[in-house]
């Protein structure tokens, strides 16, 4: 799935069997044919926004400094890499989702999507398939000097997501994004989002479960 150069870091991603989170079913869109948000589909969203931002934080929680940092192997992410890159994501994927919005609604282009909501959440959650993010968005290249600030840029970006989320436009679905990675309606790559912080919240517990993980 092309959409995952985004999601994933194939030389940084861990190796290690994946451990699931698991999250709701998606709502089907097919019986308005997507066109309009409905009230189950906006309430699965805000949701999946909610649960997979609380799985980021805490699997952080009370972790101390040698956890953080702790490497399986120097070309693999630690704990607070995989913070760091979802914070960056966070904004870089809401700036595709914003962009969308600004133009005017093209519904025909919903006929070259080609995933289910619940196909999308799953192949962004599936830690079985690895790719290569952007440079842009690999860790080292943020601006984040420490775990907090990575975390608070996080936390502040998805409250506003979740915030627009509750009072998204009932069109939302008529405005479809069409790029290399894929065609997406809005409320996709909204899913996207929070399957992406779900799928590096994997990564962290995988880094975690390392024999070698820092017991302090």
């Amino acid at each position: 799935m092309a959409l995952l150069i985004i999601a994933a870091n194939t030389s940084n991603a861990q190796q290690n069997k994946p451990l699931p989170q698991k999250t709701m079913t998606a709502p089907s869109a097919t019986s308005n044919n997507g066109l309009m948000l409905t009230p189950q589909e906006k309430e699965y969203a805000t949701k999946l926004l909610k649960d997979t931002e609380a799985g980021a934080f805490n699997a952080v929680k009370n972790l101390s400094e040698a956890q953080l940092t702790f490497k399986p192997t120097p070309d693999k992410w630690s704990v607070e890499d995989c913070i760091k890159h979802i914070a960056a994501a966070e904004k870089t994927l809401w700036s595709m989702v914003y962009e969308t919005l600004q133009k005017p609604a093209n519904p025909e282009k919903r006929a070259d999507i080609k995933f289910t909501d619940q196909e999308l959440v799953n192949a962004v959650e599936d830690r079985s398939h690895k790719s290569t993010t952007f440079a842009a968005l690999e860790p080292a290249n943020q601006p984040y000097k420490t775990l907090a600030e990575a975390l608070t840029s996080f936390k502040n970006n998805r409250e506003k997501l979740i915030a627009f989320m509750n009072n998204a436009p009932a069109n939302l679905r008529n405005h479809v994004a069409v790029l290399p990675i894929g065609t997406y309606d809005a409320y996709q790559f909204i899913l996207l989002i929070a399957a992406h912080s779900n799928r590096h919240t994997q990564q962290i517990q995988e880094v975690k479960a390392n024999v070698n993980y820092p017991k302090l």
